[in-house]
């Protein structure tokens, strides 16, 4: 029953996310006709809530309040700030009411998470083999969204901001209903040191080689990560402009093409546990970093007829270059870590994924694109070259790592902090 419920947990999760995530850009360049620079610093807000909140929640339910309410009243403020973000007015004032809205919504990532392993480790379950298969209803639960919204034809509608909002306040309410998770690191208050006083103990782990080269490269993947959120969506639908594409199936329903993406994350988070034990976290993290090269790269070739095949062949290739370094480097840090700061070292993974790599990735691309891949008469994006540029800095980013992350064989013997 309570794996049924952390399950339902995870599909409302993400369905509050899929709702409006992958078509903001259709809604931000369609209906309110802003432009590509200002979007990226919008697409920003999630990258600017993630550097702080993240980890000031982990500390908070290492140390002072229960991980389920503290996710239950987050999940209840977002819903509210959601439902404003339809009446912004102009980039500036929809750069506020998204930012609100996210400083809510981001830390909920990574305390769902918190509240699924406290509740299956208490109950004596193996949290690698447990956990995904609960946490693949969250991708179903965000194709969901995607199909709502796509179905209902709300893709450039402000609907997709309320229906979010709507399952927000569900899902907080729900929250308050799972057992206690109470804070694990209250007895390591009595000890000494203003680092421990503040809570910061889970940066120390960036003292060690192992887990500062991990921090590092998962804020350069989550840069890869946030390209695709902000402008995959808004790629097929520019397609409408030219007559041979204009009445393709993936042109009229391009949030379901997108989907395909959620798709595959299902088979691949099972897949997880076998890769994780078989080849361990450094070869499942670089499975990973191919990928994001091969997702670009298909995209850049790729359109909505003779070449949909490719756009298709990236949205599954998706699901492996999302899951094998998202969820992986989740439940690394959860076998790998300390329980009184595994809420903290949650909080900083998420930091540096839809934090500081959230903010490279848009407003390093807005900047770029706006620049460099606009035509300044037409205002035509060359989005080969801008996919093909993402692809580079993605085989960059992987050569890299395979010479600079050095990790313990198996996940369960890297070092751990106390």
């Amino acid at each position: 029953m309570i794996k049924f419920r952390l399950t339902l947990l995870s599909f409302l999760q993400f369905f509050i996310w899929g709702s409006w995530l992958i078509t903001i850009g259709a809604f931000w360049f369609k209906t309110k006709q802003w432009d590509s620079q200002d979007f990226g610093v919008i697409f920003s807000t999630m990258g600017i809530a993630a550097l702080f909140m993240p980890a000031i929640t982990g500390i908070l339910a290492d140390r002072h309040i229960s991980a389920q309410k503290l996710y239950g009243i987050l999940h209840l403020l977002g819903g509210i700030g959601l439902a404003t973000v339809p009446s912004a007015v102009s980039p500036s004032d929809m750069f506020w009411r998204i930012l609100a809205t996210m400083i809510f919504y981001m830390p909920t990532l990574s305390l769902s998470s918190t509240v699924a392993y406290h509740i299956l480790t208490n109950r004596g379950e193996d949290v690698i083999k447990a956990f995904p298969p609960i946490r693949v209803w969250g991708t179903v639960g965000f194709i969901a969204a995607l199909w709502t919204v796509s179905l209902t034809h709300n893709e450039v509608s402000a609907n997709q901001f309320y229906i979010g909002a709507v399952v927000s306040v569900i899902l907080g309410l729900y929250a308050f209903t799972f057992p206690d998770c109470p804070p694990l690191g209250k007895n390591s208050r009595g000890k000494s040191g203003i680092i421990n006083i503040l809570g910061l103990d889970s940066f120390s782990l960036l003292k060690n080689p192992t887990y500062f080269v991990f921090f590092m490269f998962s804020m350069l993947l989550g840069a890869a990560l946030q390209l695709t959120n902000a402008y995959g969506d808004t790629f097929i639908h520019e397609f409408e402009s030219i007559p041979e594409y204009t009445h393709s199936l993936a042109v009229r329903y391009p949030a379901m093409i997108m989907s395909i993406s959620q798709i595959s994350e299902t088979l691949f988070i099972l897949a997880i546990p076998f890769f994780m034990k078989r080849f361990g976290i450094k070869q499942v993290m670089l499975i990973s970093m191919f990928a994001w090269v091969l997702r670009f790269a298909l995209f850049a070739f790729g359109n909505p007829t003779e070449g949909l095949w490719m756009i298709i062949m990236s949205c599954i290739i998706y699901g492996m270059a999302f899951d094998f370094f998202n969820v992986s480097g989740s439940l690394y840090i959860e076998k790998s870590v300390s329980p009184s700061i595994r809420s903290s070292a949650q909080g900083l993974f998420t930091m540096m994924v839809n934090g500081i790599g959230a903010i490279l990735g848009s407003i390093g691309s807005g900047f770029l694109i706006q620049k460099y891949f606009v035509d300044p008469t037409s205002g035509v994006k060359n989005w080969q070259s801008i996919w093909l540029t993402f692809s580079a800095y993605s085989l960059v980013v992987a050569i890299a790592f395979i010479f600079l992350f050095k990790s313990p064989e198996k996940t369960d013997s890297a070092v751990t902090s106390s």
